[in-house]
C-alpha cells in the first residue's frame, strides 16, 4: 500500500517550508524572509507513532497574479491538491484573516477533502486566542508554531485520524535509482526532467535561475524505480547574491552527495565553460556515475557531418577527468534523444554496484599489473627507479567502485600515470560503465610485518 500524501498549502511567507522542514525532519526546503522562495513541489516523508504519509510543500497561492512563476505555482499548488488525501492550510495567525484567505477557503471547501488550518506563529497565548477567528471557515483549526514545534503532535494526530494508514503505508527500502539533474542556471535541467516524467512536475520559464530547491519526484519505468532530483541551477560564488541562490549551491552540492548518478546538462548553443566543468567536479567529488547531455542539439545547424564529433572533442579537452562519461545529444524541448537517458541511467547504476570475483581479480592481476602483456603498464612511480611494487588488487567497496592495491618496498605513493592505467584496464576489463573508479593504496614497508 502507497503511504498516502498529505499537501500543505498556503499563501506566500506564512511557514510553509518551516514547517515541512518540521515535520520532515530535514532542512530540503530553504526557509528565508523573501516571500515564494518556494516555487516547485517538494516532497518528503513524514513518521509519526506508528504511521507513515508522503508530505508535499507547494510555492505560495498568488492566484490573481499574472507573472509567469506565480501563476505557475498556483499551478503546481492545484495539482498537489488534487493528488493529495488531506490538506494542511498553513495561515499566519500574527496576521489575521486577509481576503486572499477568503479565497483559499472556497478553493478548499470545494475539494470535498480533510483540510485542518495550521494557525502558525501562535507563540503566545495571546495570538493563539486571536487565531480562534479562522474557525469560522468551518475546519478544524490547530494553533502552531513550526519554528519553535508548538502543536505540532497535535496537528499530527488529527492528520492521522483522516489517514487510512497502517504497516503497510511505513517507508520501504527499495532499489530506487537516486537520479540527479545538474548544470548551470537555465540550459534545460527542469525541462529534460519534465520530458522524462511526461508532466509539467516543475516549473518551466524562460528566466534564469527558477528552480532554487532540489525537487524529488518519483518515477517507475518498466518495473525500476527512479528518485529523481532536479537541482537549483549552481552560479558562480560572486554571482550568488541573492540568499536563497546562495543556499541553492549548498542544497545541489547535497543532492549529489545522495544521488546514483547525475546527468550533466551542457548548453550546445554556449558550449562548454569553466563552469560546466566545476560542476563535474562537485558530481566527481561526490562519487556519482555521470552521464554527459548536451541540450538544445536541435538549435545546431550540421553544416558537417563531423559536428558531434568536433563538440564531444570540445567536452573532452574541457572536462578532461570525464573521458569515461558516455555523451548524448538531446533536445528537452523536443524531446530528441531523451529515451536514451534512461537505459543509460540503468547501465551506469548497474555498473556502479558491481563486485568483482576475487579469482577474476586475481587474473586481472596478472595479466594487466604484474606480467602485463606486452610489457606496456608504466612504472608504479616517476622514472622507475624505485623498488616499490604492487602485490595484489582487492575490491574494497561498491557505489562507486573501490579498489586497494597492496604495495610494499620502496617509499608508498603510486605515480598518477599508473594509476590511471589500472583505472582504465579494469574500466575496459569489467566494463564499469560511467562510472568513477576509486583506488586506494595500502602500503607495507619492509620490516613492519606484525
Amino acid at each position: 500500500m502507497k503511504a498516502p500524501l498529505v499537501a500543505i498549502i498556503g499563501r506566500p511567507n506564512v511557514g510553509k517550508s518551516t514547517l515541512f522542514n518540521r515535520l520532515t525532519g530535514s532542512r530540503k526546503a530553504i526557509v528565508g524572509d523573501e516571500p515564494g522562495i518556494t516555487r516547485d513541489r517538494m516532497f518528503g516523508e513524514v513518521e509519526w507513532r506508528d504511521g507513515a504519509f508522503r508530505l508535499v510543500d507547494t510555492g505560495g497561492i498568488v492566484p490573481d497574479d499574472e507573472a509567469i512563476i506565480p501563476a505557475n505555482i498556483f499551478k503546481q499548488a492545484s495539482a498537489a491538491i488534487d493528488e493529495a488525501a488531506a490538506i494542511i492550510w498553513v495561515v499566519d495567525a500574527r496576521a489575521g484573516v486577509i481576503p486572499l484567505d477568503e479565497e483559499l477557503a472556497v478553493l478548499l471547501r470545494n475539494t470535498g477533502k480533510p483540510v485542518f488550518i495550521g494557525a502558525n506563529k501562535s507563540e503566545s497565548r495571546r495570538v493563539e486566542d486571536e487565531a480562534g477567528e479562522f474557525h469560522r471557515f468551518g475546519f478544524e483549526l490547530i494553533p502552531i508554531s513550526a519554528e519553535h514545534g508548538n502543536g505540532i503532535g497535535e496537528l499530527l494526530d488529527s492528520v492521522f485520524e483522516v489517514l487510512e494508514t497502517d504497516a503497510a503505508s511505513e517507508p520501504v527500502e527499495s532499489n530506487e535509482i537516486k537520479l540527479a539533474i545538474i548544470g548551470r542556471p537555465n540550459v534545460g535541467k527542469s525541462s529534460l526532467l519534465n520530458k522524462i516524467l511526461g508532466e509539467e512536475r516543475v516549473i518551466v520559464s524562460p528566466i534564469a535561475g527558477t528552480t532554487r530547491d532540489a525537487i524529488d519526484t518519483r518515477l517507475t519505468v518498466d518495473g525500476q524505480d527512479h528518485l529523481l532530483i532536479d537541482t537549483a541551477g549552481i552560479r558562480r560564488k560572486g554571482k550568488t547574491t541573492e540568499m536563497a541562490e546562495k543556499l541553492s549551491v549548498i542544497m545541489a552540492r547535497k543532492s549529489l552527495e545522495r544521488a546514483d548518478v547525475a546527468i550533466l546538462v551542457i548548453d550546445a548553443v554556449e558550449g562548454v565553460t569553466n563552469l560546466d566543468a566545476n560542476i563535474a567536479g562537485y558530481a566527481l567529488e561526490s562519487g556519482c556515475s555521470i552521464i554527459i547531455a548536451v541540450n538544445k542539439w536541435d538549435a545546431i545547424e550540421e553544416k558537417e557531418t563531423n559536428t558531434i564529433y568536433e563538440f564531444e572533442r570540445s567536452v573532452r579537452r574541457g572536462m578532461k577527468f570525464l573521458d569515461w562519461a558516455p555523451i548524448v545529444t538531446i533536445s528537452a524541448l523536443t524531446g530528441q534523444r531523451v529515451t536514451k537517458i534512461l537505459p543509460l541511467v540503468a547501465k551506469a547504476a548497474e555498473a556502479r554496484t558491481k563486485r568483482i570475483q576475487t579469482s577474476q581479480l586475481n587474473r586481472f592481476f596478472e595479466e594487466m599489473i604484474s606480467q602485463p602483456k606486452g610489457g606496456t603498464a608504466p612504472s608504479p612511480v616517476k622514472g622507475g627507479f624505485s623498488r616499490l611494487k604492487v602485490q595484489f588488487i582487492a575490491q574494497g567497496g561498491t557505489r562507486p567502485p573501490l579498489f586497494i592495491l597492496f604495495t610494499s618496498g620502496g617509499k608508498p605513493g603510486l605515480h598518477f600515470s599508473y594509476r590511471r592505467y589500472v583505472e582504465n584496464r579494469l574500466r575496459e576489463e569489467f566494463e564499469f560503465f560511467a562510472t568513477p573508479i576509486r583506488l586506494v593504496e595500502r602500503h607495507k614497508s619492509k620490516g613492519k610485518g606484525r
